[in-house]
């Protein structure tokens, strides 16, 4: 895999799964960071080629003397403040008031033997001001979780000059279209509205790909003819390499472990139903509940898990003898990415499997793990 840099040369628009026309709706929205299709769909005009790429990411990344890869926060923390399942916290008093669905992922709770919170401390720190969080973490920082299983306090704080909450600005855009020979606005279809991305200095996405492609170069991404520089950039791949290397020592350790999720998760299933429908869910199907309440299924290692709102991808059929040719697929709903899930003991991904039709969710760089061992 080659890894690059992609660097916005101006705003960039790239619409949400949600759909849009001006009859109907007069508001375009974005979804950033661009999901893989978006990547994918780009390299694909940008080599003049139908075939499929593979590649992992996007993420973000930084540079401030050298570039840094960036991940979202695990979702599994309460500002610095870990989460783990009520199961492997044996000497919590809510074992004595909580009563578990057996049917669901085991309630998340604080550890005991954590101190107790400072906020003024932290108030102080911050000349007063409510502290900004991370929600994005920098390659550093990821690499010590993957070896001790924490984040630092002070690993949460933003760096001063490094918008490391949100490296992006929304800028909301109208469009009018107007009445030949006049200076109206068109009744019907003449008014929408759409939300640009611009990125913030020093900030560019970061993907790898089964190609070697001569750079620099720009091609085109997202909406309305914006171009982004691709250059190569091989210290991201050493930083991924040395994640991958701590993640799968981790993963044949075979203890208590923690999966987190890096890239949209998309666990789909196809139901067998007179319209066979496709049904996605928060975690793997494949992965089976520690806890059930049926004694005649076998229990599984999953315990629990940390996650928000699902996030819409919109892709396409794509037409397998005109490359610029597709029709609208059906939305799937992804994990969002940060999404942690706890296991008695780690368990691969089906997709996982070459031979497996959904492996195609993977070459996309769908449902990324890295894998941490849980510690008390």
């Amino acid at each position: 895999m080659f890894w690059y840099s992609l660097t916005p040369l101006d705003v960039l628009l790239l619409r949400d799964a949600k759909p849009f026309s001006p009859q109907e709706r007069a508001w375009a929205g974005s979804i950033f960071p661009p999901n893989s299709h978006t990547i994918v769909g780009a390299l694909r005009e940008l080599s003049g080629e139908k075939k499929d790429f593979s590649i992992i990411g996007p993420f973000l990344c930084y540079e401030n003397q050298g570039n840094s890869l960036y991940f979202p926060r695990p979702l599994g923390f309460v500002k610095s403040t870990p989460l783990v399942p009520l199961a492997w916290e044996t000497k919590s008093h809510l074992h004595n008031v909580v009563f578990c669905d057996e049917t669901q992922p085991c309630p998340l709770v604080k550890p005991v033997n954590l101190p107790p919170e400072d906020e003024e401390d932290d108030v102080r720190k911050c000349g007063g001001s409510e502290p900004k969080f991370r929600q994005y973490l920098p390659y550093s920082v990821v690499k010590t979780y993957l070896e001790t299983g924490k984040i630092e306090k002070d690993d949460w704080q933003v760096t001063p000059g490094i918008d490391e909450d949100q490296p992006w600005t929304i800028e909301t855009r109208s469009h009018n279209s107007i009445e030949p020979g006049t200076r109206q606005v068109k009744d019907a279809d003449g008014y929408f509205v759409e939300n640009a991305i611009r990125l913030h200095a020093g900030w560019s996405l970061a993907v790898a790909i089964d190609k070697n492609i001569e750079t620099p170069t720009t091609l085109r991404l997202g909406g309305e003819g914006h171009r982004a520089v691709l250059q190569r950039c091989d210290e991201l791949g050493e930083q991924w390499a040395n994640l991958q290397q701590i993640s799968q020592a981790n993963f044949k350790s075979q203890g208590k472990s923690i999966a987190y999720l890096v890239t949209p998760g998309v666990f789909e299933r196809n139901q067998k139903s007179p319209l066979h429908n496709s049904l996605c869910r928060a975690y793997p199907w494949e992965w089976k509940l520690a806890h059930t309440v049926n004694k005649n299924q076998t229990p599984g290692d999953l315990v629990s898990m940390a996650t928000e709102k699902p996030v819409p991808i919109s892709c396409r059929f794509r037409d397998k003898d005109e490359i610029n040719k597709s029709i609208p697929a059906p939305q799937v709903f992804a994990a969002p990415p940060g999404s942690l899930y706890y296991l008695n003991q780690p368990r691969s991904l089906f997709q996982d499997n070459e031979q497996a039709q959904v492996n195609k969710w993977r070459k996309l760089g769908y449902s990324e793990l890295l894998w941490i061992n849980y510690e008390l």
